[in-house]
């Protein structure tokens, strides 16, 4: 994924032009922004319950390096709301409205 890790001002234009419309535009890629989070918590809360302790013990509980680096990678990622408007925007999102479906359907019959 190549989305940016910084902050990007958009043409509110360019991101209302695939649905004609800036509210729904926006309420997909916050449908896919999480959508995105989730998986990416199940990865991560994957990979780290590899490390979990039954130790009830604090002392004979010590940090682990491979630990650390994986939250860093996954905290070095782009947000998942930017991962969502880069998908977005190049026409990777497939989306539909189920109002318009209906009334297509109610105009067939």
């Amino acid at each position: 994924m190549a989305a940016s890790q910084s902050i990007i001002t958009r043409d509110s234009d360019k991101i209302s032009a695939p649905t004609g419309n800036l509210y729904q535009s926006i309420a997909i890629i916050s449908k896919r922004a999480n959508q995105i989070a989730g998986t990416m918590k199940e990865e991560l809360n994957g990979k780290l319950a590899e490390f979990a302790s039954t130790v009830d013990n604090l002392e004979e509980i010590f940090e682990n390096r491979e630990q650390i680096e994986i939250s860093k990678f996954y905290e070095r990622m782009p947000k998942p709301t930017a991962m969502a408007i880069e998908e977005f925007m190049n026409g990777e999102i497939y989306h539909r409205f189920k109002e318009v479906e209906e009334a297509e359907g109610e105009a067939k019959s």
